[in-house]
């Protein structure tokens, strides 16, 4: 099922999610419409709060950045309760958007090298190391289970330019090809 995408203004975006457990109601079918959702709005990733869940669950899918980055081809995984243990590197810039935030692009600065820590859809405990544009697309989607925006990134100067552009998507004045809930609306 194909589910609403929570717009930026949303108090839910900007709160730490809480972790689950193995037991959590239905988590088999929600990973499974979270998917559906990301593809639907033809996303490369998608966290549990921008379906207004606050819980610590998120999605990827970096194929789409497998012809620039041949080692993202098939690159689909599901992090339940993940823990970045360590970011290394010279940070580097990247033009990023959001589901959340439609319309909107700029460049973030991230590390390129990070191990992070998770439990898989089937709740094994993994550890593992990504670097490049796998890191980036985890980062980001971390940053929303910690209620962190990629907007909360960039310049405030560059913020304060889009402010009225922020506003809009609040209040449902853009025009999106898929489903979303807008909080001003």
């Amino acid at each position: 099922m194909i589910l609403p995408i929570v717009a930026y203004g949303d108090v839910i975006l900007k709160k730490e999610a809480k972790e689950i457990e193995k037991d959590y109601p239905n988590l088999d079918k929600l990973i499974e419409n979270m998917y559906e959702t990301m593809y639907a709005a033809e996303g490369v990733g998608l966290a549990a709060p921008q379906i207004g869940k606050s819980i610590r669950l998120f999605i990827v899918d970096a194929d789409p950045f497998s012809e620039d980055e041949p080692a993202l081809k098939g690159f689909k995984k599901t992090f339940i309760n993940p823990i970045i243990i360590e970011e290394e590197g010279k940070e580097w810039g990247f033009n990023e958007g959001c589901l959340s935030i439609p319309g909107i692009r700029e460049n973030v600065n991230r590390k390129p090298k990070i191990v992070i820590e998770y439990y898989d859809e089937n709740f094994n405990l993994v550890e593992e190391e990504y670097e490049g544009l796998a890191a980036r697309v985890i980062q980001h989607e971390y940053d929303h289970i910690e209620g962190v925006l990629f907007t909360d990134h960039i310049n405030p100067l560059k913020k304060q330019l889009l402010k009225s552009r922020l506003n809009n998507i609040s209040k449902g004045n853009v025009k999106v090809p898929y489903r979303m809930k807008f909080p001003k609306s």
